[in-house]
């Protein structure tokens, strides 16, 4: 433990805080306001600093981080136009409760107001988008709000805390102790669930007979998927994961129907529109999950169960709210279960199976090779997964790949699928992919981007080949900005306005890769996707760049159009509804 009083600078300070408070590495990227913490981060034998090629880059490679590890990701930019290019991952972490601490420096506290020279109200303008957020005016007070915002970010609902420190604050004297004591009334997150409501779910649970267990991306957040196992094989209950879920459920898993959603299974959306019991573990009834809200899963009653108190009838009322984490929550559920269990009162699943298999059954995921000969991004993207296998962690980046990745990959193993869900951020992959492998070393890394994702933050392959980050990247290469030219095949008379990129001609991926330190590969056959995957794997001292030249007219099935019901899911373009909605 440090000593107590020492009289330290408030850089210094911020930095011991730091070491204390358990942070192994900083993304960032120095500048004027910033410039004194960086004198202390010279010394510091415990705090690693990876100087990033842009502030956005920073903040998606701590969310990586964190999400890798369920450690708190830090990211560090200075006052201005710094600031406020970590605005998109803090908006990213915020809507998929990544824990996180941005750190920014500010003008001196006499100049905050005038116009200062890089001055920006990074304050006022984070704070709809940050869980809580500081600006410190004393040097005192730093040991203090680090201890605090690491509490903030990492408990409870994790999210955002970002720390606002003006220049004359880092570079003034004063007193550094610790632990500090930390003062946050009010702030009580409510863990523990309340037994009644426990019991009262149990029951529903215990006499459903169209159930199906909801779970998002809470449960992992809560590390509970040892206990989602548990309830899954007691009831004996269909799983669907939500995207931000998948890996908290194995998808070889007999209960398990897939991903619900716009573009989830058939068997998984369709499972939960005639289901007659949601049991909502950690998910949050997202809008790309319910389709049209009033027409969701009408006959069903729910159990919702979330960290988050304003998350609970939010958009769905929830017939039994139970406030609490889903780590504790699933293992009460499961003592209450069993009880009601022992005493003979279960509901048969036998029907609803066989109605569950059928749907399974007859409308896999699948895709259709292409008919002009070019290659398929689903056959690349399943043999990735296959080829790589279940235990690495695959980050996507925004858009068609991104489904597709979700679909194709089978996630055996929880925190082996990073990508950004509710900001839907183009750009993510890579920079979340050097994150990751930062944290987990001794993971493989791919990063499973597309064309436009890929050229809006390539550049932290630069900072992953001087780094000694040796991260792989698939770009699903088709030449287009691919989820957006898909709608406007369906919703626009393919009138492709805006959605080009020209990818495959400019810039040449490969020679970008080797420019940037990286090694690069192309592949634009069938039969070349596991040879070249497999030298891939070969490289293990410094990042590799696959350019997989994909055809532009593929298309992610099944499909619920924006806005419509989940009723009218389509399995693939120009049919009908894949069920009446009559049937049951």
């Amino acid at each position: 433990m440090d000593a107590q009083n020492e009289s330290l600078t408030g850089a210094q300070s911020l930095v011991r805080s730091l070491e204390n408070v358990g942070a192994e590495v900083v993304f960032g990227i120095p500048g004027g306001a910033i410039l004194p913490a960086y004198d202390p981060i010279f010394d510091s034998k415990r705090l690693r600093h990876i100087l990033v090629r842009h502030e956005q880059g920073g903040g998606h490679a701590a969310e990586g981080y964190a999400q890798a590890t369920g450690k708190v990701g830090v990211c560090m930019a200075t006052s201005g136009p710094g600031a406020t290019n970590l605005v998109t991952p803090i908006a990213d972490a915020y809507m998929d409760s990544v824990p996180l601490v941005a750190i920014t420096g500010q003008v001196p506290s006499a100049a905050i107001g005038t116009d200062a020279f890089q001055e920006a109200d990074i304050v006022g303008i984070t704070m709809p988008i940050t869980k809580h957020n500081f600006l410190v005016t004393h040097a005192d007070d730093i040991p203090r709000v680090i201890a605090e915002a690491f509490h903030l970010a990492s408990t409870g609902r994790p999210g955002p805390v970002l720390v606002d420190l003006p220049k004359d604050v880092l570079q003034a004297q004063g007193n550094f102790s610790w632990p500090p004591v930390l003062d946050l009334p009010g702030y009580h997150p409510t863990t523990r669930p309340h037994a009644k409501q426990v019991r009262e779910a149990a029951r529903l649970i215990a006499g459903a007979q169209r159930p199906v267990l909801y779970v998002g991306g809470g449960v992992l957040k809560a590390r509970a998927a040892a206990e989602l196992a548990v309830l899954a094989e007691l009831t004996g209950i269909p799983v669907v994961t939500t995207l931000m879920a998948r890996g908290a459920f194995p998808d070889s898993h007999t209960q398990h129907l897939g991903m619900p959603g716009m573009h989830g299974t058939v068997a998984a959306v369709t499972a939960l529109q005639k289901s007659d019991l949601l049991i909502c573990l950690g998910a949050r009834f997202d809008d790309r999950v319910t389709g049209k809200l009033d027409s969701f899963a009408p006959g069903a009653a729910v159990i919702h169960a979330d960290i988050d108190p304003a998350e609970i009838g939010k958009n769905r009322t929830a017939d039994v709210p139970i406030v609490g984490d889903c780590r504790e929550t699933i293992a009460d559920l499961v003592v209450a279960v069993k009880e009601l269990y022992d005493t003979g009162t279960r509901a048969d699943l036998t029907g609803w199976w066989k109605q569950v298999n059928s749907w399974r059954e007859t409308y896999p995921l699948g895709y259709e090779e292409p008919t002009d000969g070019s290659l398929a991004p689903q056959h690349v993207i399943t043999r990735l997964g296959q080829v790589v296998g279940p235990e690495a962690i695959y980050v996507s980046g925004v858009g068609q790949h991104q489904m597709w990745a979700s679909q194709f990959i089978s996630y055996e193993n929880p925190y082996t699928w990073l990508n950004s869900g509710g900001a839907g951020t183009m750009g993510y992959a890579v920079p979340a992919a050097m994150g990751a492998k930062v944290g987990r070393p001794e993971a493989t890394v791919w990063a499973i981007d597309g064309d436009g994702c890929f050229q809006m933050t390539n550049q932290e392959l630069v900072t992953c080949a001087i780094e000694g980050i040796p991260i792989k990247v698939a770009i699903i290469n088709n030449g287009n900005l691919g989820m957006v030219r898909q709608w406007q095949t369906l919703f626009y008379d393919s009138r492709y306005s805006n959605t080009k990129l020209d990818s495959k001609r400019i810039p040449d991926f490969v020679k970008l890769a080797d420019a940037m330190g990286c090694v690069g590969l192309r592949c634009d056959s069938k039969d070349d996707v596991d040879a070249t995957i497999e030298k891939a794997m070969s490289v293990d001292d410094m990042p590799v760049v696959i350019d997989f030249v994909v055809g532009e007219d593929a298309m992610v099935w099944p499909m619920v159009a924006a806005g419509t019901s989940n009723d009218e899911i389509l399995a693939a373009r120009d049919t009908r509804p894949v069920w009446d909605a009559t049937d049951v």
